[in-house]
């Protein structure tokens, strides 16, 4: 995305920004529960100004039938979603309590591949899995706009501990973070050559089309990596990641109702000016609005694509 099309995302952007820092840390950082308390009924499920975030938020088993994608990453649903295996040999799933480790079967499959090709070209423990979509998708009560259709995925930069992580270290353990306290580069204490092979095997996966990182760590990845280099044009600078990257796969072949985005130029997003933007003092110390902007309304079913309420209302999967 050039500069022009995201200047005026930025204010929208700033404000985030603001709210993530004065609650004390990043969105992906918050910590789950061990014991979580299910949501109350909903006094009103038909009311046509309630969110649909309300609506996703309480299926807690995918729908029955086969996988199908449904519209956009940020407004859409996913029917016959797979559920990411809570343990591999190379992974393990954090946020137990976020019930957010569904996702289309493609993508399920990918990050198994994932791990294993880490584990082997990086010598990587293992990938800790984190969001990936709710069990039909849709909006979330919290932390993203996106991962609605289970076709993006967030994996921590942190390596996988040795071990079996408990419960409570799922719901509570932090990420690293990987991005120097000035913003400008990453922290080399933490960022190794490891991290880039990770983001190279996850780059070079043909079916994803984009990963997201912070700036600092595409600036490093183009400083670092060696041989072909191709594989860079899929990483995009995008606020926030510093403590973990996210893979947004392509459509499905055949999902007519998937909504994708367009390619993006396969230029390598490494020359100085393609970066520049990012280290600007407006995006690395955003100021406040004057005047605080005023909530818009929650998305409401309505608003979705149609086929998103006959997913919403299917019959359960067998768990």
């Amino acid at each position: 995305m050039s500069p022009r099309r995201i200047a005026p995302l930025l204010l929208v952007v700033t404000l985030v920004v603001i709210k993530v820092l004065a609650a004390g840390g990043a969105l992906a950082q918050d910590k789950g529960s061990v014991n979580p308390k299910p949501l109350p009924p909903l006094a009103n499920p038909n009311d046509p100004h309630l969110g649909a975030k309300e609506l996703f938020a309480r299926k807690l088993l995918p729908s029955k039938g086969a996988a199908h994608v449904i519209g956009s990453y940020t407004k859409g649903c996913i029917g016959g979603a797979a559920q990411m295996p809570l343990n591999g040999d190379n992974w393990q799933v954090m946020r137990l309590s976020r019930n957010r480790n569904y996702g289309h079967p493609d993508m399920i499959a990918l990050i198994k591949r994932l791990a294993a090709r880490a584990h082997k070209d990086a010598a990587w423990p293992g990938i800790l899995v984190g969001d990936i979509a709710q069990p039909r998708g849709g909006p979330a009560l919290s932390g993203h706009a996106s991962h609605q259709i289970g076709l993006d995925a967030d994996i921590w930069l942190t390596p996988m501990p040795d071990r079996r992580l408990s419960r409570e270290e799922r719901e509570e353990m932090s990420a690293v973070m990987m991005v120097r306290q000035d913003r400008l580069d990453v922290d080399p204490r933490v960022f190794t050559p490891g991290h880039v092979l990770v983001l190279r095997d996850a780059a070079q996966e043909p079916a994803v089309q984009r990963i997201f990182v912070n700036a600092a760590i595409k600036k490093a990845l183009c400083r670092e990596a060696k041989g072909d280099r191709s594989w860079l044009s899929k990483i995009r600078p995008w606020w926030g990641h510093d403590y973990h990257f996210h893979i947004r796969m392509r459509c499905p072949a055949g999902a007519g109702e998937c909504e994708g985005q367009p390619s993006q130029s396969e230029d390598e997003g490494c020359k100085e000016a393609d970066l520049a933007y990012w280290f600007s003092d407006g995006v690395l110390h955003p100021k406040p609005p004057p005047e605080p902007p005023k909530p818009k309304p929650p998305m409401t079913l309505a608003q979705m694509p149609a086929a998103c309420k006959v997913v919403l209302h299917a019959g359960d999967a067998k768990p």
